[in-house]
């Protein structure tokens, strides 16, 4: 019987990096769900939609079944392994997002991380993977999430193969306390790029609005890295290499 992969994302159900990650997942051999937000989630972290009601639409001709849900990831997977599903999947994967989830900031308010957690939740393995792109590419397919450009193609189709496989890996495995695997691809990431374990770099961005016409509006900075380690998640995506963090959100610091 195939392993069951039940897919999420941030930037919406339409959006061609998890197209690209459900092909290949089916290609790995898995039978694949799909419950993703109906448009751009991104930024809102382990967020639920606690004060309005959340619609579910079925979403054709992506995996073996599809929902588009008015919600945010959270709310997605959520819905999904309570209401969807007939039984757990065997992993839950999330992404492939568009742009990193490098740094501790970021992944603190990633959508990304945050559907992977909530598998994790759930007693799932969970992964969380992302694409790092050049700021021009990254403007480019943030505007058309639907489309992937030509050149990134081979890069993109490259990152969610090892993907597929490095979930495939869990599957069978315990899931133990509450980890989520988290995957950086560099944007150049080649079938034969090595992947090194990594911690989040710690980066100080400051304020991230500026004043607007009616009071204030997102304006994104790269921040200072404070973090001098070869192994934080930003230097081994520097080096050109594929970053796996494992955040344990089930275990705390000594006192």
């Amino acid at each position: 019987m195939k392993p069951t992969a039940l897919l999420t994302n941030d930037d919406g159900i339409n959006a061609a990096f998890l197209h690209a990650l459900v092909a290949a997942c089916v290609a790995e051999g898995f039978d694949v769900v799909v419950a993703a937000p109906s448009g751009e989630r991104s930024w809102i972290g382990r967020a639920f939609s606690r004060h309005r009601e959340v619609t579910v639409a079925d979403y054709p001709n992506l995996g073996r079944q599809a929902w588009s849900i008015d919600g945010t990831p959270s709310d997605c997977v959520n819905i999904a392994l309570g209401h969807l599903l007939p039984a757990k999947p065997d992993v839950v994967i999330s992404g492939l997002n568009i742009g990193f989830n490098a740094t501790m900031p970021l992944c603190l308010s990633s959508g990304t991380l945050a559907g992977a957690t909530e598998g994790t939740a759930w007693g799932l393995p969970a992964v969380a993977c992302s694409l790092d792109l050049e700021q021009s590419i990254f403007e480019q397919v943030h505007r058309t999430s639907s489309v992937c450009p030509p050149a990134l193609r081979p890069h993109l189709e490259a990152a969610c193969r090892h993907a597929a496989r490095f979930a495939k890996g869990l599957v069978g495995r315990p899931s133990h306390g509450l980890q989520v695997h988290s995957l950086n691809y560099p944007a150049t990431v080649t079938d034969g790029t090595a992947m090194e374990r990594t911690t989040p770099a710690l980066v100080r961005h400051g304020s991230l609005f500026k004043r607007s016409a009616q009071g204030f509006s997102f304006a994104w900075n790269d921040g200072e890295n404070l973090t001098t380690d070869k192994q934080s998640d930003l230097a081994v995506l520097e080096r050109g290499l594929i970053s796996h963090t494992v955040f344990d959100f089930g275990g705390t610091a000594p006192h």
